[in-house]
């Protein structure tokens, strides 16, 4: 039996060879799958642009212009390795970081590494919120409304929106860091003396320099990104099937969000720094200062970046922190469950936003102080949640085929023990400073 008009040959040439029509379809669906996926890898990169980091950003600027861009090369790369491990992890197991080292590393040395990821959290929420207040008084707005009303909002969305809704807007939030960008143009810097800092490593055996590289590199790595990525590839329900677009999605917010602080770093350079204000204390002492240079458009770009980072990692915060404790604690959690079904997660999560909101509205609370003993507990914990992260990939009854192979197992150990020394380093010089 034959068919009429039916050709083999034409068949299989149809299969190899796809016209231009289906090939143009399959591209479409490929794009349409990346977006399906698109957003833990840019959220939880963006996420750690947050106020304290974009302070630090403006310091590096402000105090050795160009000379330290070129460690955002190996920023990058560092980011990417380690967001890759988790969202690896999560795809092949099913199961978010606080899980896996539960189940492998016991419950004692669980409990002992979720206390100090919440302390430094809670720490860092209430430095969102000051920083919050910040940008709003820079625009014009008394803290003791935009606080208020932020938290309002961002409680809002976790607790009465699903999670496409939740990502979607802290994808739309991530948007805003484009004022850095243009900020950085309005700056006039010389072009040419960013590409030399960026390819040609400058070293100086200067206490002051060392440890301002120590902090840009060891704080840009921090545990709740790690947390939120892994959880968050977990909760839309990937399989292996969606790695290499996970993977895709952690390389792109790595990037853009590295981006995004080398133009903060280029912005503070070209005005702050060449204009001999080598030292600020904050993100909004560094809008301020643009001023006289970049004019008040400058300023307000800032003082809106500001405010949209603050924002992002203020919803970012506190659900990687709830995610991570009922992972450990074993209840239920999600953004798409109710109260009545995860009170633990979502109780967690709306204490969080109250206590840093509540704190954040103290007068004069010491912003400084309170980000040096966060940034001394995330040190701390940085190192133990690293090797975790390592060992668990690379941990064949659970990966499988998926674990770590021989060259990545190399560079991924090589920033662990690196990463790890300069937090400890910056520990040290921390409470040198504190005393």
């Amino acid at each position: 039996m034959t068919l009429s008009g039916f050709s083999p040959r034409k068949f299989a040439r149809a299969i190899l060879r796809p016209s231009s029509q289906l090939r143009r379809r399959l591209s479409d669906y490929r794009f349409f799958t990346y977006l399906a996926i698109l957003g833990p890898g840019i959220i939880a990169a963006n996420a750690g642009n947050d106020a304290s980091g974009i302070a630090t950003y403006s310091t590096v600027g402000a105090g050795y212009g160009y000379s330290l861009m070129w460690t955002f090369i190996p920023i990058t790369f560092a980011l990417i390795i380690v967001q890759e491990m988790c969202v690896r992890m999560g795809v092949v197991t099913g199961q978010g970081l606080a899980d896996l080292i539960r189940e492998q590393f016991g419950v004692r040395w669980t409990a002992l590494v979720m206390l100090a990821l919440m302390l430094a959290n809670t720490g860092v929420i209430v430095s969102e919120f000051v920083g919050i207040s910040q940008a709003s008084e820079l625009l014009g707005i008394p803290r003791f409304i935009t606080i208020p009303i932020t938290a309002g909002l961002v409680w809002w969305l976790v607790v009465k929106g699903s999670q496409k809704r939740v990502e979607r807007v802290f994808l739309a939030m991530s948007l805003v860091f484009f004022c850095y960008v243009i900020s950085a143009f309005l700056a006039k810097p010389v072009w040419s003396d960013v590409a030399a800092g960026l390819v040609k490593p400058e070293f100086r055996f200067e206490t002051g320099y060392l440890f301002t590289m120590m902090a840009l590199i060891g704080t840009t790595v921090t545990p709740f990104m790690q947390v939120y990525v892994q959880s968050s590839v977990v909760e839309k329900g990937m399989d292996i099937e969606d790695l290499p677009l996970a993977r895709a999605d952690v390389t792109v917010g790595t990037i853009f969000a590295c981006v995004i602080a080398a133009f903060i770093v280029i912005c503070t350079a070209a005005t702050l720094h060449l204009n001999g204000v080598t030292s600020i204390d904050s993100a909004a002492t560094a809008a301020e200062s643009l001023v006289p240079v970049a004019g008040i458009y400058a300023k307000y770009l800032f003082a809106v970046g500001l405010f949209g980072a603050a924002m992002l990692a203020m919803g970012v915060l506190p659900l990687a922190t709830a995610y991570s404790l009922s992972e450990a604690l074993g209840f239920e959690k999600g953004l798409s469950r109710s109260f009545r079904e995860a009170p633990i997660f979502l109780g967690i999560f709306t204490t969080l936003i109250l206590i840093g909101a509540l704190v954040a509205l103290i007068p004069g609370i010491p912003q400084i102080k309170l980000l040096l003993v966060t940034q001394c507990v995330n040190g701390l914990l940085l190192p133990v949640v690293l090797i975790a992260i390592v060992s668990l990939a690379n941990n064949s009854e659970i990966m499988g085929k998926h674990k770590n192979g021989p060259f990545f197992n190399i560079c991924a150990w090589s920033i662990t023990v690196v990463v790890s020394a300069l937090s400890l380093m910056l520990i040290g010089k921390t409470i040198a400073d504190m005393f």
